[in-house]
């Protein structure tokens, strides 16, 4: 009777030990829970779109901007999005997904709903398309008619702590085309419009909001340094390309605001400059620039 207790004793020691382990290695695997609202006009924008008569131009970057924004989150390999219907139900309910603007409570519920500690809320807040015919010299004195296309389009990224309902990021991003060889990608040979270039301004704008929202919540950070080289964090996807260039940071005290008690952050002691060599799927290769002291778990940062 006692060999079989203690046998039993063995078995369940081991299957704790191993349930132990597999939730270590899922917590270890999990990735940030970020609420993602949909991308919508300001009213105002609404309005004067459909005053001009260009709400399907409108509603098709809207469209084509939502789609790219989510894939370029998950490009970012960072975030986990959740809890995407029922944050659409919550923003409808609240009223704030047209304007941005959320409160504290409001913040505190999405959290609360989905798990995720931020929440991103994206509006268009100034667009435009224009097509203009111009008139062009063609071969042996004739002429020849061109559409060139004008598109403008401004987008407002705020980044939420639902857990504090405090606005943690705003940053604005724009974008616009004028030059004719692009623009001429954007129109059809019969001259009417096609999506090829709001597809490719939506795709870039999304793009540029991912990289900043997975920079202002995981920085980049370097991996290994060997020699004069370092391996970071960013990969395909992560906001870098080769070429580009970052400041290093070493992360010192906690920043304690001496009014409010509020964290401001750590301090961070600038050591040097890097250039982004080689870029992989998950990780990218930087060649050193600068160097008063770099070293593993440095923060890097683009300079503004």
């Amino acid at each position: 009777m006692r060999k079989k207790i203690t046998h039993c004793y063995i078995l369940l020691t081991v299957g704790v030990l191993a349930l132990s382990t597999a939730l270590s290695m899922a917590q270890s695997d999990s990735k940030e829970p970020l609420a993602v609202g949909l991308v919508k006009p300001t009213p105002s924008l609404q309005k004067a779109i459909i005053a001009a008569g260009k709400t399907s131009s409108l509603d098709r970057v809207v469209e084509a901007f939502d789609g790219q924004l989510m894939d370029r989150i998950n490009a970012t390999r960072k975030f986990d999005v959740v809890g995407r219907s029922d944050l659409k139900e919550i923003l409808k309910e609240q009223d704030f997904s047209a304007s941005g603007n959320v409160d504290a409570k409001t913040a505190a519920q999405v959290g609360k709903l989905t798990g995720a500690k931020y929440m991103l809320v994206t509006t268009v807040d100034d667009f435009d398309d224009i097509t203009e015919t111009l008139g062009a010299p063609g071969p042996a004195g004739t002429q020849r008619t061109l559409q060139k296309r004008f598109i403008r389009l401004s987008v407002i990224g705020k980044i939420y702590n639902t857990t504090t309902g405090k606005l943690k990021e705003s940053a604005n991003f724009q974008y616009s085309t004028n030059d004719l060889t692009e623009v001429l990608n954007g129109v059809a040979r019969n001259g009417t419009r096609s999506d090829e270039l709001l597809v490719a301004i939506s795709r870039d704008t999304a793009e540029k909001i991912a990289s900043h929202v997975a920079d202002v919540i995981f920085p980049a950070k370097i991996l290994i340094k060997r020699d004069t080289q370092v391996t970071i964090n960013r990969g395909e996807g992560g906001g870098v390309a080769v070429g580009d260039t970052f400041n290093v940071f070493a992360l010192g005290e906690e920043l304690i605001d001496p009014d409010t008690k509020e964290s401001l952050g750590r301090e961070e002691v600038k050591e040097g400059r890097v250039k982004i060599t080689q870029v992989n799927p998950k990780t990218s290769t930087a060649q050193i620039l600068e160097d008063t002291g770099i070293d593993k778990g440095a923060i890097l940062r683009k300079p503004q």
